[in-house]
């Protein structure tokens, strides 16, 4: 047998079916000092290096895509969350918490499988200036931050200015991590119970230039052992959300509200948190990002108002230096820190808390 001219038939056919591929190694590393008054019944102080959040969650990720002709591209993405006080991996221990999802792309958008985020993370990204900062609107829902879920099916598709999207998960969280949206214990995938912590999304956006706006709404069932009061499938916890974005010479302004429907609370299910902000770079290479939020539950003394500043500054493209502080002011019985840098901070019910930090950020 001739085994040359058949493998050299082989490597011919490979390289004749072979695709442009690309893979990237990427990340991010935020960490700083925090300092906090009014912490617990007896209010006092605490300093602190928080783990999820300093102006933005520190993660290392990878993602790839190859060129399968026709305008078809197979896509995925690995992303872990990093909590650079102590090294250890977020979002509940996952080891790619953020993101690990494969799918396929083309003119006609991208379809994804696995963890991903859901379409109120997207319809937030623009409207909400802050985001993820360690004084922010995750201080008020820690949800906001942490929408992504497990075993989901996406779909995203730009066309002209307008934007689609959608998920839906057939099991949302597995990871007993809880209650927080780090592992909330709703693993789903039953077959006795077919609604049992399910997800979805939707999502339509319209963006120019100038301006955009965007609706986005999300459903999360609850089911057995499911943390936060969710633990029936017939308990839904919905949030729709309706923001917008416009700019004004260098300054980009965001607002909207988030309406919340939550079954699993029977005294104050209904709330509505209301934001906005502003972002406007500054002499040289300095910018302030600015934001005002309010949260108020429905028939109810409970709210609370959060006032945020950062101010950043470029080292270099990749790599900044900043200063944010906060201040929240809770009212009823709730009891929120200014903070969603980490756990543990909460003033006593109904008292207010004020906050600052100092961080580093670099980007690779």
């Amino acid at each position: 047998m001739h085994r040359a001219p058949f493998i050299a038939a082989l490597l011919a056919a490979a390289s004749a079916t072979a695709h442009a591929q690309t893979a990237t190694v990427y990340g991010l590393l935020d960490s700083g000092i925090e300092h906090l008054d009014r912490v617990g019944a007896d209010g006092r102080s605490l300093t602190r290096v928080p783990g999820l959040s300093g102006s933005v969650p520190s993660r290392l990720g990878f993602r790839g895509s190859e060129d399968l002709g026709g305008g078809l591209k197979a896509d995925f993405t690995l992303e872990m969350g990093i909590g650079v006080d102590t090294g250890t991996f977020n979002q509940g221990g996952r080891a790619f918490g953020r993101q690990a999802w494969v799918g396929l792309s083309g003119p006609w958008g991208a379809l994804t499988l696995g963890r991903q985020y859901t379409m109120l993370f997207y319809g937030l990204l623009d409207a909400d200036v802050t985001g993820p900062n360690t004084f922010g609107s995750g201080s008020l829902d820690n949800y906001l931050p942490n929408a992504r879920t497990d075993n989901a099916l996406g779909y995203r598709g730009s066309f002209g200015a307008f934007t689609l999207g959608a998920t839906y998960s057939f099991g949302r969280d597995a990871v007993n991590a809880g209650p927080s949206p780090s592992g909330t214990n709703c693993a789903g995938e039953s077959a006795t119970d077919p609604k049992a912590c399910r997800e979805w999304s939707v999502m339509l956006r319209y963006a120019t230039p100038a301006w955009g706006a965007v609706l986005a709404v999300d459903e999360i069932r609850g089911g057995s052992g499911a943390f936060a009061g969710l633990t029936r499938s017939d308990l839904r916890d919905t949030r729709s959300a309706l923001n917008g974005w416009f700019k004004t010479g260098d300054i980009k302004w965001g607002a909207g509200v988030i309406e919340r429907r939550n079954e699993a609370s029977a005294a104050t299910p209904k709330s509505r948190l209301w934001h906005i902000g502003a972002s406007t770079p500054l002499a040289g290479l300095w910018t302030l990002d600015a934001t005002l939020m309010r949260l108020k539950f429905d028939h109810s003394a409970n709210a609370a108002t959060l006032a945020a500043l950062r101010l950043s500054y470029l080292l270099s493209r990749r790599t900044a230096l900043y200063a944010t502080a906060g201040h929240i002011g809770n009212d009823g019985t709730l009891a929120l820190s200014v903070s969603n840098g980490a756990a543990g901070a909460a003033p006593a019910a109904g008292t207010g808390q004020s906050g600052v930090m100092l961080g580093m950020r670099h980007a690779f």
